[in-house]
């Protein structure tokens, strides 16, 4: 059975502290690419499997425009984001629907309710439920029914493995990494996801995140679009006060975090960072990758220390601050 890294292939990355004391503990492996794309540093054993999950979605959205679906600026940003489903995010995705003559039953992901706040409460006092627009993957699947529609592809079976589309995302994730594929899983929102190396997820995410739209080479012009959109809509990647939002909002990152404590970035420089928390929290994710990229020096200590005081790492007791979520690397 294909597996991830071990324990003992892990490094302490984070702790939460309260009052004072060391409750817990997150391990995992993270590394830094130099803008070179040399290792500048490796944190436990970053060439063992990981599941990328949804940090894997800057490859697919670009499969998508590369097989020539019509995505840019805000619709782009929802095709690679895990949105918070607020109403701005739902009504782009039923844009991108209605783009490619479809209607909501047509996405395969299951039904949500939205992880914005203010949206949930509003659909519960209109008596409403969960529905597969408000899941934080729908903007990559409206997109994927999108790149069908224009490729005169089924759209029934679109998640299916061995469908066109599947396989055209394959091929580009092994080209991005530089690497076969070591497994392949059903991602939470139903589509295939590709097991790589750390190492291997971090070249690519480099290779997106550094790309020209001015580059004579057609897949980057639509990485450098890709980065583009997400940077000048940065409220499309995730949403208002999330990290990932907050991280391309502030500091010009190109963030995408992922299930099962994944995080990958890109600093404006080009230095980037990949990780993986072993037990699968995400709390601590993006701070320690925050922090990665400054000692790298990719990013003005003051102005990320504003930034991590915007992330949800506050430790409470009694209804006061008593700690904090902090990396340790």
């Amino acid at each position: 059975m294909s597996q991830t890294f071990p324990v003992a292939a892990a490094v302490e990355l984070a702790v939460v502290e309260r009052s004072g004391f060391i409750e817990s503990r997150h391990a995992g492996t993270a590394i830094v690419l130099a803008p070179d794309g040399t290792t500048a540093r490796a944190l436990g054993d970053v060439e063992q499997p990981v599941l990328p999950r949804s940090s894997m979605k800057p490859m697919q959205a670009l499969a998508c425009l590369t097989a020539g679906a019509a995505l840019d600026g805000e619709r782009l940003g929802l095709a690679t984001a895990s949105h918070s489903g607020t109403e701005r995010h739902v009504t782009v995705v039923r844009d991108i629907l209605e783009a490619a003559g479809l209607d909501e039953s047509a996405l395969a992901c299951p039904a949500a309710w939205p992880e914005d706040g203010p949206t949930r409460d509003g659909l519960k006092r209109e008596l409403l439920g969960p529905e597969r627009v408000y899941m934080n993957c729908s903007g990559k699947h409206a997109a994927m029914l999108l790149t069908c529609r224009t490729n005169g592809w089924d759209t029934a079976t679109y998640l299916d493995p061995a469908h066109p589309l599947q396989a055209h995302i394959r091929d580009l994730v092994e080209r991005l990494t530089g690497s076969r594929a070591v497994a392949t899983a059903v991602d939470g929102c139903g589509a295939p996801v590709y097991a790589m190396s750390l190492s291997g997820l971090a070249r690519a995410i480099q290779r997106v995140g550094t790309s020209s739209e001015r580059s004579p080479f057609a897949l980057h012009r639509a990485a450098g679009a890709l980065v583009r959109a997400v940077r000048e809509h940065p409220w499309t990647i995730q949403g208002p006060g999330m990290p990932d939002t907050i991280a391309a909002e502030k500091l010009g990152v190109f963030a995408k975090s992922g299930a099962e404590g994944v995080c990958v970035m890109v600093a404006p420089d080009g230095t980037a960072v990949a990780l993986k928390m072993l037990d699968g929290s995400g709390r601590a994710a993006a701070v320690t990758a925050l922090a990665l990229l400054t000692q790298a020096g990719a990013l003005p200590a003051p102005q990320v220390a504003r930034v991590i005081a915007e992330l949800p790492l506050t430790v409470s007791g009694g209804g006061q601050k008593v700690g904090v979520i902090r990396p340790t690397v």
